[in-house]
Protein backbone atom coordinates (compact mmCIF):
# COMPACT_ATOMS: atom_id res chain seq x y z
CA UNK A 1 0.00 0.00 0.00
CA UNK A 2 1.72 3.48 -1.19
CA UNK A 3 2.24 6.34 1.53
CA UNK A 4 -0.91 8.22 -0.27
CA UNK A 5 -3.11 5.20 -0.31
CA UNK A 6 -2.45 5.30 3.42
CA UNK A 7 -1.97 9.06 3.83
CA UNK A 8 -6.26 9.01 1.89
CA UNK A 9 -7.01 6.19 4.45
CA UNK A 10 -6.09 7.62 7.11
CA UNK A 11 -7.59 11.52 6.62
CA UNK A 12 -11.14 9.64 5.81
CA UNK A 13 -11.08 8.09 9.47
CA UNK A 14 -12.20 11.39 11.06
CA UNK A 15 -15.25 9.73 12.47
CA UNK A 16 -16.68 10.02 15.65
CA UNK A 17 -20.49 9.08 16.39
CA UNK A 18 -23.49 4.66 16.45
CA UNK A 19 -27.10 3.69 15.18
CA UNK A 20 -27.41 0.06 16.44
CA UNK A 21 -26.08 -2.73 13.75
CA UNK A 22 -28.48 -5.57 12.74
CA UNK A 23 -27.35 -9.04 13.65
CA UNK A 24 -24.30 -10.06 12.06
CA UNK A 25 -25.90 -12.56 8.97
CA UNK A 26 -28.67 -10.61 8.08
CA UNK A 27 -28.35 -8.57 4.77
CA UNK A 28 -31.44 -6.96 3.76
CA UNK A 29 -34.32 -7.01 6.00
CA UNK A 30 -37.54 -8.92 4.50
CA UNK A 31 -39.94 -5.92 6.09
CA UNK A 32 -39.49 -2.62 3.80
CA UNK A 33 -41.18 0.46 4.72
CA UNK A 34 -42.26 3.56 2.70
CA UNK A 35 -39.76 5.77 2.03
CA UNK A 36 -39.64 9.64 1.23
CA UNK A 37 -36.50 12.25 0.88
CA UNK A 38 -38.47 14.36 3.54
CA UNK A 39 -38.54 11.91 6.19
CA UNK A 40 -34.87 12.53 6.46
CA UNK A 41 -35.18 16.07 6.51
CA UNK A 42 -37.65 15.33 9.49
CA UNK A 43 -35.23 12.76 11.30
CA UNK A 44 -32.42 15.39 11.05
CA UNK A 45 -35.27 18.28 12.55
CA UNK A 46 -36.46 16.01 15.55
CA UNK A 47 -32.50 15.34 16.20
CA UNK A 48 -31.67 19.07 16.86
CA UNK A 49 -34.09 19.19 19.17
CA UNK A 50 -32.91 16.36 20.90
CA UNK A 51 -29.18 16.40 23.12
CA UNK A 52 -26.32 14.92 21.12
CA UNK A 53 -25.48 10.80 22.13
CA UNK A 54 -22.33 10.10 21.73
CA UNK A 55 -22.69 6.72 19.46
CA UNK A 56 -21.10 3.86 20.81
CA UNK A 57 -17.90 2.24 19.84
CA UNK A 58 -16.86 -0.98 18.12
CA UNK A 59 -15.29 -3.53 20.18
CA UNK A 60 -12.13 -3.00 21.22
CA UNK A 61 -10.61 -5.96 19.33
CA UNK A 62 -11.29 -4.25 16.01
CA UNK A 63 -9.98 -1.12 17.26
CA UNK A 64 -6.68 -2.73 17.97
CA UNK A 65 -6.10 -3.93 14.10
CA UNK A 66 -3.18 -2.87 12.83
CA UNK A 67 -3.43 -0.62 9.44
CA UNK A 68 -2.17 -4.34 7.51
CA UNK A 69 -5.11 -6.14 9.31
CA UNK A 70 -7.43 -4.10 8.34
CA UNK A 71 -6.92 -3.93 4.93
CA UNK A 72 -6.57 -7.81 5.37
CA UNK A 73 -10.70 -7.86 5.30
CA UNK A 74 -11.57 -7.52 1.51
CA UNK A 75 -15.27 -7.07 0.59
CA UNK A 76 -16.35 -9.37 -1.71
CA UNK A 77 -17.17 -7.12 -5.19
CA UNK A 78 -19.50 -10.35 -6.78
CA UNK A 79 -21.33 -10.13 -3.66
CA UNK A 80 -22.37 -6.21 -3.70
CA UNK A 81 -25.36 -4.25 -3.39
CA UNK A 82 -27.29 -4.32 -6.57
CA UNK A 83 -24.61 -7.24 -8.18
CA UNK A 84 -27.12 -9.99 -8.98
CA UNK A 85 -29.53 -7.30 -10.52
CA UNK A 86 -29.63 -5.48 -13.86
CA UNK A 87 -28.59 -1.99 -11.61
CA UNK A 88 -26.15 0.36 -13.42
CA UNK A 89 -24.48 0.48 -9.98
CA UNK A 90 -23.16 -1.54 -7.68
CA UNK A 91 -22.10 -0.68 -3.86
CA UNK A 92 -19.22 -1.95 -2.14
CA UNK A 93 -19.24 -1.96 2.38
CA UNK A 94 -16.40 -1.26 4.17
CA UNK A 95 -15.91 -2.73 7.56
CA UNK A 96 -15.19 -0.68 10.63
CA UNK A 97 -11.70 -0.84 13.39
CA UNK A 98 -8.74 0.54 13.98
CA UNK A 99 -9.36 4.35 12.79
CA UNK A 100 -13.00 4.10 11.98
CA UNK A 101 -14.97 3.84 15.35
CA UNK A 102 -18.32 3.12 14.76
CA UNK A 103 -20.67 2.06 12.83
CA UNK A 104 -23.26 3.51 10.12
CA UNK A 105 -26.10 2.26 9.20
CA UNK A 106 -26.49 1.57 5.03
CA UNK A 107 -30.64 1.28 3.61
CA UNK A 108 -31.20 0.66 0.09
CA UNK A 109 -34.66 2.28 -1.77
CA UNK A 110 -35.62 0.85 -4.50
CA UNK A 111 -39.97 1.74 -5.71
CA UNK A 112 -40.77 3.98 -2.62
CA UNK A 113 -39.59 1.32 0.07
CA UNK A 114 -36.72 1.32 1.52
CA UNK A 115 -35.20 -1.42 3.87
CA UNK A 116 -32.26 -1.83 5.99
CA UNK A 117 -29.22 -3.79 4.55
CA UNK A 118 -28.08 -5.46 8.09
CA UNK A 119 -24.25 -6.35 9.02
CA UNK A 120 -22.70 -9.27 7.46
CA UNK A 121 -19.33 -10.53 8.24
CA UNK A 122 -19.56 -13.27 5.53
CA UNK A 123 -19.28 -10.71 3.02
CA UNK A 124 -15.84 -10.53 3.64
CA UNK A 125 -12.92 -12.46 2.53
CA UNK A 126 -10.14 -12.79 5.60
CA UNK A 127 -6.19 -12.74 4.76
CA UNK A 128 -4.05 -14.86 6.61
CA UNK A 129 -2.89 -12.22 9.10
CA UNK A 130 -6.24 -10.98 9.70
CA UNK A 131 -7.04 -11.90 13.22
CA UNK A 132 -10.72 -13.59 14.85
CA UNK A 133 -12.93 -10.61 15.74
CA UNK A 134 -15.69 -10.27 18.02
CA UNK A 135 -19.00 -10.96 16.80
CA UNK A 136 -21.36 -9.47 18.79
CA UNK A 137 -21.70 -5.36 20.03
CA UNK A 138 -21.47 -2.63 18.08
CA UNK A 139 -20.35 -3.77 14.69
CA UNK A 140 -21.73 -2.39 11.15
CA UNK A 141 -20.10 -1.14 8.35
CA UNK A 142 -18.06 2.14 8.37
CA UNK A 143 -18.69 3.26 4.46
CA UNK A 144 -19.13 2.55 1.17
CA UNK A 145 -18.57 2.38 -1.95
CA UNK A 146 -19.65 3.59 -5.12
CA UNK A 147 -19.25 1.53 -8.97
CA UNK A 148 -20.63 1.86 -12.09
CA UNK A 149 -19.52 1.13 -15.93
CA UNK A 150 -17.34 3.99 -16.89
CA UNK A 151 -14.82 3.97 -19.71
CA UNK A 152 -14.35 0.03 -19.80
CA UNK A 153 -17.30 -1.93 -21.19
CA UNK A 154 -19.11 -4.72 -18.97
CA UNK A 155 -16.62 -3.40 -16.22
CA UNK A 156 -18.62 -1.45 -13.21
CA UNK A 157 -15.54 0.57 -11.82
CA UNK A 158 -15.10 3.05 -8.55
CA UNK A 159 -15.35 5.94 -8.50
CA UNK A 160 -16.84 7.42 -5.23
CA UNK A 161 -16.26 6.79 -1.47
CA UNK A 162 -18.52 7.94 1.47
CA UNK A 163 -16.11 6.85 4.98
CA UNK A 164 -15.08 8.67 7.89
CA UNK A 165 -17.02 11.47 9.33
CA UNK A 166 -18.66 12.90 7.13
CA UNK A 167 -15.54 12.63 4.42
CA UNK A 168 -16.42 11.81 0.89
CA UNK A 169 -14.37 12.12 -2.54
CA UNK A 170 -14.18 10.99 -5.89
CA UNK A 171 -12.79 10.71 -9.66
CA UNK A 172 -12.83 11.85 -13.22
CA UNK A 173 -12.21 9.17 -15.57
CA UNK A 174 -8.48 8.30 -15.64
CA UNK A 175 -7.86 10.10 -12.22
CA UNK A 176 -6.84 8.90 -8.80
CA UNK A 177 -8.51 9.50 -5.94
CA UNK A 178 -6.84 12.43 -4.22
CA UNK A 179 -8.67 15.58 -2.01
CA UNK A 180 -11.85 15.47 -0.04
CA UNK A 181 -15.33 17.01 0.80
CA UNK A 182 -16.80 16.86 3.89
CA UNK A 183 -20.93 17.11 4.39
CA UNK A 184 -20.03 20.50 7.09
CA UNK A 185 -16.89 22.22 9.12
CA UNK A 186 -17.23 23.35 11.74
CA UNK A 187 -14.21 25.30 14.05
CA UNK A 188 -11.55 24.70 11.34
CA UNK A 189 -8.28 25.93 13.00
CA UNK A 190 -10.35 27.89 15.97
CA UNK A 191 -7.48 27.39 19.25
CA UNK A 192 -10.39 25.36 20.80
CA UNK A 193 -10.20 22.38 18.42
CA UNK A 194 -12.68 21.69 15.73
CA UNK A 195 -15.47 19.53 15.60
CA UNK A 196 -16.20 16.84 13.56
CA UNK A 197 -20.05 16.13 12.27
CA UNK A 198 -20.87 12.43 11.11
CA UNK A 199 -22.76 11.00 8.86
CA UNK A 200 -24.41 8.31 10.63
CA UNK A 201 -26.92 6.51 8.09
CA UNK A 202 -27.16 6.13 4.72
CA UNK A 203 -30.24 5.90 2.21
CA UNK A 204 -28.91 4.42 -1.37
CA UNK A 205 -31.57 4.65 -4.18
CA UNK A 206 -31.42 1.69 -6.43
CA UNK A 207 -30.59 2.83 -10.10
CA UNK A 208 -32.14 1.20 -13.19
CA UNK A 209 -30.53 -0.67 -15.30
CA UNK A 210 -29.03 2.43 -17.92
CA UNK A 211 -29.33 5.27 -15.38
CA UNK A 212 -26.37 7.22 -15.68
CA UNK A 213 -26.87 9.22 -11.68
CA UNK A 214 -27.17 7.72 -8.41
CA UNK A 215 -29.17 9.03 -5.21
CA UNK A 216 -27.37 8.73 -1.66
CA UNK A 217 -29.00 10.27 1.35
CA UNK A 218 -27.43 10.59 4.42
CA UNK A 219 -28.34 11.70 7.90
CA UNK A 220 -25.87 14.00 9.72
CA UNK A 221 -25.14 14.31 13.75
CA UNK A 222 -22.75 16.11 15.62
CA UNK A 223 -23.04 17.99 19.66
CA UNK A 224 -23.57 21.10 17.57
CA UNK A 225 -25.61 20.71 14.56
CA UNK A 226 -27.42 18.14 12.79
CA UNK A 227 -28.05 17.90 8.71
CA UNK A 228 -30.22 16.00 6.07
CA UNK A 229 -28.14 15.18 2.49
CA UNK A 230 -29.41 14.20 -0.80
CA UNK A 231 -26.58 13.78 -3.30
CA UNK A 232 -26.90 13.12 -7.05
CA UNK A 233 -23.97 11.39 -8.18
CA UNK A 234 -23.32 11.42 -11.94
CA UNK A 235 -20.04 9.93 -12.71
CA UNK A 236 -17.84 10.59 -16.04
CA UNK A 237 -14.72 12.65 -17.33
CA UNK A 238 -16.00 15.04 -14.87
CA UNK A 239 -17.69 13.31 -11.98
CA UNK A 240 -20.66 15.60 -10.74
CA UNK A 241 -22.69 15.82 -7.24
CA UNK A 242 -25.53 18.24 -6.48
CA UNK A 243 -25.87 18.64 -3.18
CA UNK A 244 -29.10 19.58 -1.25
CA UNK A 245 -28.95 20.40 2.76
CA UNK A 246 -30.85 21.15 5.14
CA UNK A 247 -28.24 21.89 8.33
CA UNK A 248 -30.50 22.19 12.23
CA UNK A 249 -28.16 24.13 14.50
CA UNK A 250 -28.22 22.75 18.29
CA UNK A 251 -26.31 25.54 19.24
CA UNK A 252 -25.41 28.63 17.66
CA UNK A 253 -22.72 28.22 14.74
CA UNK A 254 -20.31 31.38 15.19
CA UNK A 255 -17.81 29.18 12.42
CA UNK A 256 -19.42 26.79 10.19
CA UNK A 257 -17.85 25.65 6.91
CA UNK A 258 -19.96 25.22 4.34
CA UNK A 259 -19.16 22.67 1.37
CA UNK A 260 -15.96 22.43 3.09
CA UNK A 261 -12.96 20.76 0.73
CA UNK A 262 -9.66 18.86 1.99
CA UNK A 263 -6.53 18.47 0.28
CA UNK A 264 -2.54 17.93 1.23
CA UNK A 265 0.40 20.58 0.05
CA UNK A 266 3.52 19.77 1.21
CA UNK A 267 6.08 21.77 -1.20
CA UNK A 268 6.49 23.00 -5.00
CA UNK A 269 9.07 25.59 -6.07
CA UNK A 270 7.93 28.09 -3.66
CA UNK A 271 9.24 25.92 -0.34
CA UNK A 272 11.14 23.12 -2.63
CA UNK A 273 14.40 23.96 0.09
CA UNK A 274 12.78 22.55 3.34
CA UNK A 275 12.60 18.80 2.12
CA UNK A 276 15.18 16.55 1.33
CA UNK A 277 13.35 14.96 -1.35
CA UNK A 278 13.86 13.05 -5.13
CA UNK A 279 10.48 14.62 -6.19
CA UNK A 280 9.81 18.24 -7.23
CA UNK A 281 6.57 18.99 -5.92
CA UNK A 282 4.71 16.65 -3.58
CA UNK A 283 0.90 17.94 -3.62
CA UNK A 284 -2.96 16.80 -4.40
CA UNK A 285 -3.76 20.68 -4.86
CA UNK A 286 -1.34 23.69 -5.54
CA UNK A 287 -3.59 26.23 -5.69
CA UNK A 288 -7.00 27.99 -4.48
CA UNK A 289 -9.57 29.18 -7.38
CA UNK A 290 -12.44 32.01 -6.41
CA UNK A 291 -14.95 33.48 -8.78
CA UNK A 292 -16.30 36.05 -6.48
CA UNK A 293 -19.62 37.76 -6.30
CA UNK A 294 -18.22 40.84 -9.18
CA UNK A 295 -17.01 38.16 -11.52
CA UNK A 296 -13.38 38.28 -10.89
CA UNK A 297 -11.42 35.50 -10.88
CA UNK A 298 -8.85 34.67 -8.20
CA UNK A 299 -5.76 32.69 -8.01
CA UNK A 300 -3.87 31.63 -4.85
CA UNK A 301 -1.19 29.37 -4.80
CA UNK A 302 -0.88 26.85 -1.82
CA UNK A 303 1.76 26.94 0.93
CA UNK A 304 2.59 24.66 3.64
CA UNK A 305 3.84 26.99 6.34
CA UNK A 306 5.78 27.16 9.56
CA UNK A 307 2.72 28.72 11.43
CA UNK A 308 -0.76 27.96 10.72
CA UNK A 309 -2.34 30.68 8.54
CA UNK A 310 -5.63 31.60 7.60
CA UNK A 311 -6.94 33.74 4.90
CA UNK A 312 -10.52 35.43 4.36
CA UNK A 313 -11.15 36.39 0.64
CA UNK A 314 -14.26 38.77 1.47
CA UNK A 315 -17.42 38.12 -0.43
CA UNK A 316 -20.59 38.10 -1.27
CA UNK A 317 -22.46 35.73 -3.48
CA UNK A 318 -19.80 33.83 -4.43
CA UNK A 319 -20.26 32.44 -8.07
CA UNK A 320 -17.86 29.48 -7.25
CA UNK A 321 -14.43 28.43 -5.40
CA UNK A 322 -12.05 25.23 -5.13
CA UNK A 323 -8.96 23.55 -4.54
CA UNK A 324 -7.39 22.93 -7.73
CA UNK A 325 -4.37 20.55 -9.24
CA UNK A 326 -3.02 22.33 -12.10
CA UNK A 327 0.80 20.35 -12.47
CA UNK A 328 -0.86 17.89 -15.07
CA UNK A 329 2.01 15.38 -15.81
CA UNK A 330 4.31 13.20 -14.43
CA UNK A 331 7.62 15.03 -14.51
CA UNK A 332 6.00 17.93 -12.41
CA UNK A 333 6.50 15.22 -9.17
CA UNK A 334 8.43 11.73 -10.63
CA UNK A 335 6.19 10.07 -8.64
CA UNK A 336 5.27 6.34 -9.97
CA UNK A 337 3.65 5.09 -7.53
CA UNK A 338 1.82 8.19 -6.02
CA UNK A 339 0.51 9.60 -9.44
CA UNK A 340 -0.38 12.79 -8.35
CA UNK A 341 -0.62 14.36 -11.98
CA UNK A 342 -3.75 12.47 -11.55
CA UNK A 343 -5.41 13.74 -8.80
CA UNK A 344 -8.82 15.95 -9.45
CA UNK A 345 -9.25 19.04 -8.90
CA UNK A 346 -13.04 20.10 -7.08
CA UNK A 347 -15.31 22.94 -8.04
CA UNK A 348 -17.51 24.21 -5.81
CA UNK A 349 -21.03 25.67 -7.38
CA UNK A 350 -23.12 28.02 -4.94
CA UNK A 351 -26.97 27.44 -6.07
CA UNK A 352 -28.99 30.52 -5.45
CA UNK A 353 -27.36 33.50 -2.76
CA UNK A 354 -25.17 32.74 -0.42
CA UNK A 355 -25.31 36.09 1.13
CA UNK A 356 -22.21 37.91 2.73
CA UNK A 357 -19.01 35.77 3.82
CA UNK A 358 -15.98 34.70 2.77
CA UNK A 359 -13.76 31.84 0.93
CA UNK A 360 -11.52 31.11 3.83
CA UNK A 361 -8.75 29.16 3.50
CA UNK A 362 -6.95 27.11 6.52
CA UNK A 363 -3.05 26.30 5.80
CA UNK A 364 -1.65 24.13 8.14
CA UNK A 365 2.01 23.12 8.84
CA UNK A 366 2.97 19.51 7.64
CA UNK A 367 6.13 17.55 7.28
CA UNK A 368 4.66 14.27 6.01
CA UNK A 369 2.52 14.05 3.13
CA UNK A 370 0.09 11.75 4.88
CA UNK A 371 -1.27 14.96 6.25
CA UNK A 372 -4.05 16.30 5.08
CA UNK A 373 -2.74 20.16 5.83
CA UNK A 374 -5.15 22.12 3.78
CA UNK A 375 -8.98 22.91 4.13
CA UNK A 376 -11.33 25.40 2.22
CA UNK A 377 -14.59 26.40 2.61
CA UNK A 378 -17.25 29.58 2.73
CA UNK A 379 -17.85 30.71 6.36
CA UNK A 380 -21.04 32.72 6.20
CA UNK A 381 -20.90 36.46 7.44
CA UNK A 382 -23.57 35.64 10.41
CA UNK A 383 -24.01 33.44 12.89
CA UNK A 384 -26.56 30.41 12.45
CA UNK A 385 -28.88 30.41 15.76
CA UNK A 386 -29.46 27.36 18.05
CA UNK A 387 -32.79 26.04 16.31
CA UNK A 388 -32.78 27.49 13.36
CA UNK A 389 -32.11 25.89 9.61
CA UNK A 390 -30.32 26.84 6.69
CA UNK A 391 -31.35 25.38 3.35
CA UNK A 392 -28.28 24.81 1.31
CA UNK A 393 -27.71 23.77 -1.92
CA UNK A 394 -24.83 23.77 -4.57
CA UNK A 395 -23.06 21.60 -7.36
CA UNK A 396 -19.69 19.69 -6.66
CA UNK A 397 -17.40 18.94 -10.06
CA UNK A 398 -14.45 16.52 -9.60
CA UNK A 399 -11.81 17.12 -12.14
CA UNK A 400 -10.13 19.19 -14.41
CA UNK A 401 -10.51 23.01 -14.16
CA UNK A 402 -13.69 24.93 -14.90
CA UNK A 403 -13.19 26.47 -18.24
CA UNK A 404 -11.90 30.04 -18.42
CA UNK A 405 -12.33 32.75 -20.67
CA UNK A 406 -8.68 34.33 -19.16
CA UNK A 407 -5.13 33.34 -18.90
CA UNK A 408 -4.56 30.68 -15.66
CA UNK A 409 -1.53 30.78 -13.69
CA UNK A 410 0.26 27.07 -14.41
CA UNK A 411 3.73 27.30 -12.04
CA UNK A 412 4.73 29.82 -9.18
CA UNK A 413 8.74 29.85 -7.89
CA UNK A 414 10.67 31.31 -5.52
CA UNK A 415 14.05 31.72 -3.97
CA UNK A 416 16.84 34.31 -3.21
CA UNK A 417 17.83 37.13 -5.40
CA UNK A 418 21.65 36.05 -5.79
CA UNK A 419 22.89 39.40 -7.56
CA UNK A 420 22.29 42.39 -6.45
CA UNK A 421 20.59 43.63 -3.13
CA UNK A 422 19.25 40.80 -1.01
CA UNK A 423 15.63 39.56 -1.68
CA UNK A 424 13.44 37.37 -2.87
CA UNK A 425 12.78 36.60 -6.78
CA UNK A 426 9.57 35.38 -7.72
CA UNK A 427 8.58 33.98 -11.33
CA UNK A 428 4.47 33.26 -12.07
CA UNK A 429 4.14 31.40 -15.01
CA UNK A 430 0.70 32.00 -17.45
CA UNK A 431 -0.42 29.72 -20.15
CA UNK A 432 -0.86 29.97 -23.54
CA UNK A 433 -3.56 32.08 -24.37
CA UNK A 434 -4.76 33.93 -27.52
CA UNK A 435 -5.37 37.47 -25.08
CA UNK A 436 -1.51 36.86 -24.68
CA UNK A 437 -0.47 36.17 -28.16
CA UNK A 438 2.00 38.67 -29.93
CA UNK A 439 4.99 41.11 -28.59
CA UNK A 440 4.96 40.77 -24.39
CA UNK A 441 5.05 44.32 -24.85
CA UNK A 442 1.73 44.73 -25.61
CA UNK A 443 0.59 42.75 -22.46
CA UNK A 444 0.19 45.29 -19.37
CA UNK A 445 1.65 44.55 -15.83
CA UNK A 446 -0.63 45.05 -12.94
CA UNK A 447 1.44 44.46 -9.62
CA UNK A 448 1.33 45.43 -6.29
CA UNK A 449 1.92 45.53 -2.77
CA UNK A 450 0.63 46.91 0.48
CA UNK A 451 3.67 45.99 1.87
CA UNK A 452 6.68 46.17 -0.27
CA UNK A 453 8.37 47.99 -3.30
CA UNK A 454 8.53 45.04 -6.15
CA UNK A 455 11.07 45.87 -9.11
CA UNK A 456 9.12 46.57 -12.29
CA UNK A 457 9.22 42.84 -13.67
CA UNK A 458 10.63 41.52 -16.79
CA UNK A 459 7.65 39.58 -18.78
CA UNK A 460 9.26 37.09 -21.98
CA UNK A 461 7.46 34.25 -23.82
CA UNK A 462 8.41 31.00 -21.74
CA UNK A 463 9.40 28.73 -24.77
CA UNK A 464 8.51 25.41 -22.82
CA UNK A 465 5.02 26.40 -22.57
CA UNK A 466 4.50 29.49 -25.17
CA UNK A 467 3.04 31.77 -22.50
CA UNK A 468 3.84 34.47 -20.64
CA UNK A 469 6.62 34.46 -17.17
CA UNK A 470 6.92 37.36 -14.94
CA UNK A 471 10.23 37.70 -13.30
CA UNK A 472 9.77 40.32 -10.39
CA UNK A 473 12.05 40.80 -7.14
CA UNK A 474 11.10 42.50 -3.96
CA UNK A 475 13.05 43.17 -0.42
CA UNK A 476 11.22 42.07 2.59
CA UNK A 477 13.02 44.38 4.96
CA UNK A 478 11.34 43.84 8.04
CA UNK A 479 8.31 41.79 7.47
CA UNK A 480 7.32 38.48 8.50
CA UNK A 481 4.60 38.06 5.76
CA UNK A 482 4.27 40.27 2.59
CA UNK A 483 0.83 40.31 0.43
CA UNK A 484 1.27 40.54 -3.43
CA UNK A 485 -1.00 40.69 -6.30
CA UNK A 486 -0.50 40.66 -9.98
CA UNK A 487 -2.29 40.50 -12.81
CA UNK A 488 -1.72 40.82 -16.65
CA UNK A 489 -4.29 42.93 -18.97
CA UNK A 490 -4.41 44.19 -22.65
CA UNK A 491 -6.34 47.27 -23.45
CA UNK A 492 -7.15 47.76 -20.19
CA UNK A 493 -8.62 44.45 -19.65
CA UNK A 494 -8.45 41.78 -18.22
CA UNK A 495 -6.41 38.99 -19.54
CA UNK A 496 -5.50 36.63 -17.27
CA UNK A 497 -6.95 35.97 -13.88
CA UNK A 498 -5.40 37.73 -10.63
CA UNK A 499 -2.46 35.85 -8.90
CA UNK A 500 -2.99 36.49 -5.30
CA UNK A 501 0.53 35.09 -3.48
CA UNK A 502 1.69 35.64 0.43
CA UNK A 503 5.12 35.16 1.27
CA UNK A 504 5.86 33.98 4.74
CA UNK A 505 9.51 34.66 6.55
Amino acid sequence: MSTLSRRAFVASALSSTLLTALPAGATESPQPAAFDPAQVIARARALATQGYQPRQQVPQDWLDLTYDQYKAHRFRTKDAIWSKTDSSYNVDLFLPGLYFRHAVQVNTVKDGMTRPFGFDMALFDRGEIAPPLSTTGALGYSGLRLRTQLDQPNKKTEFCVFQGASYFRAIGIGQAYGLSARGLALKTGDPMGEEFPDFIEFWLEAPGPNQRSMVVHALMDSPSVTGAYRFTITPGATTVMDVEAHLFAREDLTHAGLAPLTSMFLFDRTNRNRFDDFRPNVHDSDGLLILNGNGERLWRPLANPVHLQISSFVDENPRGFGLMQRSRHLQDFEDLEANYHRRPSLWVEPKGNWGKGAVTLVEIPADKEIYDNIVAYWRPQDTLPAGTELPLSYRLSWGEDPEMDLARVIDTAAGARIFGEPGRLMTVDFEAHPLLDGDPEDIEVHLSSPHVETSEGVLQRNPATGGLRLAFSFAPNEENHVELRLQLRRNGAAASEVWLYRWTA
